[in-house]
Order: C-alpha cells, then sequence, then structure tokens
C-alpha cells in the first residue's frame, strides 16, 4: 500500500522571469493546401522562437555534462530522435532517469531549445533523455503521444549501455509537454485509455514519479482555441479526441506520484487547480507549488529559464522530489 501524502507550498519571488517555453522555429515548403499551417501555429512558431533565442543567448554545455546526441529512437530521423546527458562524475554509475518531454502548444519544439534545462537537471545527479517528437499540423494526434511511449520503452531498453536506473525512471512536461506527459501516464495507470491506441507502454511500466509544470489537463472543445485544435486533431474527428486527450478523465488511484506546479501569471495556472482537484478526488499523492507573488510574478514555464534563481529553486526542489521518491 502506497503512503499518500500532500503538500501545498506557496513559494514567495524576489526577481520577474520573463520567458515563454519554445522550440525551434522549422519552415515546410511545398505542402498540400490542406496541410499548411494556420496562422496559429505559424504566430506560434516565430514568437517562441523570438522569446527563446532571448532565454538562451550565450548558454553552453556544462564542462561537468558528457552529452550523446542526435541518437535515433524511432523510424524519421527528422522528428524522432534524442539526447542523453550525464554528469561527468557519474561515468559508469546506474543513476535515475528523467525524460523531459518539451513543450509548444503541440505545433513548435524540439530538443535543441530543451538542451540548455536538461543539462542543467542532469548536473543534479540524473541521467537526462530530451527528445523531439512529431509535431502538429504535420502529423497529427496521437503523433506525439506514440513518440513519448516510443522514448520511454528506449530508455528501458538501452539501460545496461547508458547505465540507466529503471527503477527510478521519472518524467517531466510542461505546457503542451505536461498534457503528452500525462496522458502517457494515464495509458500506462488506465486500461480504458490504453486501448484507444494501437500502441502500448512497456507492460507493467509506470513511472515512479513526475513533474507537470504549468500545464494543460482538462479539455473542452467549447473552450479551446478551435484554430489550434484544428492543427492537433482531426477535424472531421475533433468532438471524439477532444475526449480522448481529456487527462482529468483517466486519473486512477494507480496514477503515480506528481510534483504539480504553476505560477502567478502562468496563463494556465487555473488547469493546475482543476488538476489538484482530482488527483486529491483518486488519492494520488502530489505536491502543489505556486512560485511567485502579486509584487514578484512569474509566468508561464518560468523555470526553463535557467539563468534566474527562481528557476533555480522550482528545479531544485522538483528534483528533491523525485530523490525522496527514491528513498521509499
Amino acid at each position: 500500500m502506497r503512503k499518500k501524502h500532500y503538500l501545498l507550498l506557496f513559494h514567495k519571488m524576489d526577481e520577474r522571469a520573463d520567458c515563454e517555453g519554445g522550440l525551434s522555429l522549422i519552415i515546410y515548403k511545398g505542402k498540400k493546401e490542406e496541410d499548411k499551417m494556420s496562422e496559429a501555429s505559424e504566430r506560434i512558431r516565430k514568437s517562441f522562437k523570438e522569446s527563446d533565442d532571448i532565454r538562451d543567448a550565450g548558454l553552453t554545455t556544462p564542462d561537468d555534462i558528457v552529452r550523446y546526441d542526435n541518437i535515433l529512437y524511432g523510424t524519421i530521423p527528422q522528428w524522432q530522435i534524442l539526447d542523453v546527458y550525464r554528469p561527468k562524475n557519474a561515468f559508469g554509475k546506474k543513476l535515475p532517469v528523467i525524460v523531459s518531454v518539451h513543450g509548444g502548444a503541440w505545433v513548435y519544439g524540439d530538443k535543441e531549445r530543451y538542451q540548455y534545462y536538461c543539462m542543467n537537471l542532469s548536473q543534479r545527479g540524473f541521467a537526462v533523455v530530451n527528445f523531439t517528437y512529431r509535431l502538429a499540423p504535420e502529423y497529427k494526434f496521437p503523433a506525439s503521444l506514440e513518440d513519448t511511449n516510443l522514448v520511454f520503452r528506449w530508455v528501458l531498453e538501452h539501460a545496461e549501455e547508458y547505465c540507466f536506473d529503471t527503477d527510478n525512471i521519472f518524467g517531466v512536461g510542461d505546457s503542451a509537454g505536461a498534457h503528452i506527459l500525462s496522458l502517457y501516464v494515464a495509458m500506462c495507470t488506465n486500461q480504458d485509455c490504453a486501448l484507444q491506441y494501437d500502441f502500448k507502454p512497456a507492460d507493467g511500466f509506470i513511472p515512479k514519479g513526475i513533474g507537470l509544470n504549468c500545464g494543460k489537463y482538462e479539455m473542452k472543445l467549447e473552450d479551446e482555441d478551435k484554430e489550434l485544435m484544428e492543427e492537433f486533431l482531426e477535424k472531421d474527428k475533433m468532438q471524439a479526441e477532444i475526449a480522448q486527450i481529456n487527462v482529468v478523465d483517466y486519473i486512477t488511484s494507480e496514477f503515480p506520484p506528481v510534483y504539480l506546479m504553476t505560477a502567478t501569471e502562468d496563463f494556465l495556472k487555473r488547469q493546475s487547480l482543476i488538476l489538484a482537484h482530482v488527483l486529491t478526488e483518486k488519492n494520488v499523492p502530489f505536491e502543489f507549488h505556486f512560485y511567485g507573488s502579486m509584487e514578484k510574478g512569474l509566468g508561464h514555464v518560468f523555470h526553463i529559464n535557467i539563468k534566474t534563481e527562481e528557476a533555480k529553486q522550482c528545479n531544485d526542489e522538483e528534483c528533491h522530489f523525485f530523490r525522496k521518491l527514491m528513498e521509499k
């Protein structure tokens, strides 16, 4: 029987951190008219790239990190590739694993934009897997979910090669990445969810714990940006697929412990409250962390900007949450 625990933490921050989640801008030419991106996707890719360029300016690979880059985990080299980061001082040592699922509104992002954040997590004593997945509208749902499943399978299959501790595999996701990660974990813990797909998680596998940061968990068609949803989902299956991706409907008591985080200026902060209520109802252990204050606000996915003290505090506490789970 798992011990249940609930912790509500409020943090007062001293400085404001302005950043948005993101990924590299990718331009696609020669596509059919019906496959072209909407103005919403083009706008997101442009604006997120601009803010991410500012956020990551001047960052380089830390001297204390060894990295293994551009490893194919599927069959499409343009999309299905990953990096592995490990502390140099842990050569040959089995390490707990964090798999990072990047954000980007389902239409933007890749591992290059998350490399510094992920290496920063690795400096805390973890092997970190940072991957690119197929984006909408080039690839519709459930492509990103299928790729996430492939990556967790890859981790299990390559544990000996990269000295992964398969008893301690964690996941982190922010914004749309938190949605994808939580839906994947629902597949691992709820057969009704898993049966809706023609791909399956590894038998019996459930991450030890997950970090969900500034994410989206409750999906209602009337609440969503219809233009963006038409990029992510099949237009003729919209109603059914909105129900299929509504994470809160698939959470059971088997869901693993959650580090749940939002911030004062996070435009999705209400979503974290909705998820906290569901986790409580289902007796899932979690910690809820709310960062910033009315005087010093913090924005959506502020924790990715590793140059700030606020990001350091959040990422320290998230990794500490994982360490506590390893002690049980």
